[in-house]
């Protein structure tokens, strides 16, 4: 534990952090994998918005988000 006060702020910190981010990349799964499940349009579209909220948190970064987008409108494409 540290003992120095600046340091157990930042340990505070990183845990909340840490919280926040796992709350959204739990959502984005959950969300990919609905689409996995039934790839539809809107599902889609919610996915994009989902991935964009993302990076707009700084959760995940812009080029994997539009990596996964690519990947899923070239999906629904197909269908």
């Amino acid at each position: 534990m540290a003992n120095i006060k600046a340091n157990k702020k930042s340990i505070r910190q990183t845990a909340k952090r840490a919280a926040s981010n796992r709350t959204v990349r739990t959502r984005l799964k959950s969300v990919i994998k609905e689409l996995n499940a039934a790839p539809t349009k809107e599902k889609g579209s919610l996915v994009a918005s989902t991935l964009d909220k993302a990076v707009k948190k700084g959760v995940i970064h812009r080029n994997k988000a539009n990596r996964l987008k690519a990947a899923i409108a070239k999906a629904l494409a197909k269908k």
